[in-house]
């Protein structure tokens, strides 16, 4: 609502062929297209939907090393050292956004911000050490705070924290909009407004046909739909639910807390906040595990009282009004990390799936593994995210 509409694509008017097709106009397919821009290949992207106008209009756009599952349990599920390469690639995940928003002409608004992780309750805290010294000791950059020093320095009331020095944010929207703009420098193509309903896999490659009756030819699909993606699938990678969001009207700037950190509790489903341009605070949290957009919708009034009163809580200094709410739809897996890769039933396909509160940082790590398994190149970081996992 703030940005409207930054840059019109047209839809596809005619039926072509290209080397790779991307199948999702936001943050994954926008990143995956710039990882590709200068491969050699002939790219298009497709979107039933303006640019950006998914998944990625509703982003609040948290960029974080910390999945939304702790290192601690994470290291159960896939090894305790795949578990902590995984956190490793989305802490470099973000500085590589940092770099590409300064490689874009004209470069791109982005922040590196501390990152506080906060216990809910006493009994959150003895887990939430755990959690520290496993980080620290595989040399993230951490600190143990207890309740005084987390009262000192964000003037928040909660038992212990950790604060994170690798953090960052950006505006998903606009900044998916100047990926685009860096693709279609380069003679590629961004298609809205255009529905893919149909996809036949052949032994050279794939045909889409378009609710308008156009093929589209490609030697390479991805996928990059989000939770949208999963009617592609075979089997039941995710399960999706919905979040609630807020942005607030400005608050006094000697109200707000240390180096603008983004905040987040232990507590599942748990309440997030940041804050964004003229002292506003978005606040988002509050899930329900299922997902139905009528009966979300319904409930964004009641869930927007909600997230306000528990900010009440712990922020008792900052008396929040809500400005804008709404509700989206996010998908989530068994261990919080995303699916990248290919399937055998889907030949010549490639699927860009960053799923869960880390969506931006698993698209940029999508965009690089999927670029090199295009490229045919090595990338070690192929099998800790493929769907064999």
């Amino acid at each position: 609502m703030k940005d409207g509409i930054v840059e019109s694509y047209t839809s596809l008017d005619n039926s072509i062929s290209i080397d790779v097709a991307i199948i999702g106009a936001g943050m994954s397919g926008a990143l995956t297209a710039y990882y590709l821009r200068n491969s050699g290949f002939s790219l298009a992207v497709f979107d039933r939907r303006h640019v950006g106008m998914g998944s990625t209009a509703a982003s609040t756009a948290f960029l974080q090393y910390e999945i939304d599952t702790p290192l601690t349990k994470l290291s159960s599920y896939v090894g305790p050292v795949n578990a902590v390469r995984c956190y490793k690639a989305c802490r470099s995940a973000i500085y590589d956004i940092e770099s590409i928003c300064k490689k874009l002409k004209p470069s791109f608004d982005f922040h590196i911000r501390p990152s506080l992780h906060y216990a809910s309750f006493k009994k959150d805290k003895n887990d939430l050490f755990t959690e520290y010294t496993l980080r620290r000791d595989h040399g993230f950059k951490v600190d143990w705070l207890e309740s005084g020093d987390v009262e000192k320095m964000f003037r928040l009331d909660a038992p212990a924290a950790i604060l994170s020095a690798d953090g960052g944010e950006v505006d998903a929207y606009l900044l998916t909009h100047a990926l685009f703009k860096a693709v279609r420098a380069k003679g590629h193509h961004i298609f809205s407004n255009t529905n893919i309903t149909d996809i036949t896999h052949h032994k050279h490659g794939v045909t889409l046909t378009t609710a308008a009756g156009l093929n589209i030819k490609a030697k390479k699909l991805v996928i990059a739909c989000g939770y949208e993606s999963q009617k592609c699938i075979p089997k039941q990678i995710a399960q999706v639910n919905s979040t609630y969001a807020l942005v607030s009207e400005s608050v006094q700037e000697d109200l707000l807390w240390h180096k603008n950190s983004l905040m987040w509790e232990t507590a599942t489903p748990y309440m997030y906040f940041r804050i964004v341009s003229k002292n506003r605070i978005l606040l988002g949290g509050k899930d329900d595990f299922f997902h139905n957009a009528r009966i979300r919708d319904a409930r964004i009034k009641r869930k927007t009282e909600m997230l306000l009163h528990s900010f009440s809580q712990k922020m008792k200094q900052i008396p929040l009004k809500a400005d804008f709410s709404w509700a989206g739809a996010f998908a989530v897996t068994k261990d919080g990390l995303p699916y990248i890769g290919a399937i055998p039933e889907r030949p010549h396909t490639y699927f860009a799936l960053g799923y869960g509160g880390n969506g931006i940082t698993f698209s940029v790590i999508a965009a690089e593994i999927i670029r090199d398994l295009l490229l045919k190149k090595k990338n070690n970081k192929v099998h800790l995210f493929d769907f064999n996992r």
